[in-house]
């Protein structure tokens, strides 16, 4: 990372839709955009727990759990929330919900701006989403926006136990090609023959 340096945005939202995940490896969809992205916060869940001996703590271990994923935009795009929630939009072009709706796996990514200059790049790489709270109210003298936020679980990947990928543009041993190509596919780590 960047010499430690804060982050102070958020922008250029992108999700993946997970077609493959297994031991030959993972395919995704080719990544699209959300425009108007506000907050992502990643909530990891860490399981520990303590071995005591001769009266006291002996040894500790810990194992990461599911990620928690809260994404908050400006606005949820009909599309998005039929690729993300599994709804469809029909031939009148309206967004149909239905109880039986499955959400599919997807990665998520984004880019941060750092502080001095420069992004991290972020992709999280197999979660699913479930249906946002729904808040509508009346406009009174000062106006407030309602914005949603759409909340998911990450996991690990089958195909190699990986579930996130970061990197700083100002970092000097990033290889050619992969700040440019971040949007374009989910990164994945060149394979070492």
């Amino acid at each position: 990372m960047s010499e430690g340096k804060p982050i102070v945005g958020l922008r250029d939202i992108h999700y993946a839709i997970l077609t493959s995940d297994g031991v030959d490896g993972t395919e995704y969809e080719t990544p699209k955009r959300i425009v108007g992205g506000i907050n992502v916060s990643i909530t990891p869940t860490v399981n520990d727990s303590t071995l005591y001996a001769d009266d006291g703590p002996s040894e500790n271990d810990a194992s990461l759990g599911e990620i928690g994923v809260a994404l908050n935009t400006k606005g949820l795009p009909k599309e998005a929330q039929a690729d993300l929630l599994g709804h469809k939009v029909n031939s009148d072009g309206v967004l149909v919900k239905s109880t039986n709706d499955q959400a599919p796996y997807v990665a998520l990514g984004f880019r941060s701006l750092l502080s001095g200059g420069g992004y991290r790049y972020v992709w999280l790489y197999k979660g699913r989403f479930r249906p946002q709270e729904q808040n509508y109210q009346t406009k009174g003298e000062n106006i407030e926006y309602q914005t949603p936020t759409i909340n998911a679980t990450f996991v690990r990947r089958e195909s190699d136990d990986q579930w996130q990928a970061v990197v700083d543009q100002n970092d000097p041993d990033i290889a050619p090609g992969v700040i440019e190509n971040w949007f374009n596919e989910v990164y994945e780590e060149a394979s070492e023959v």
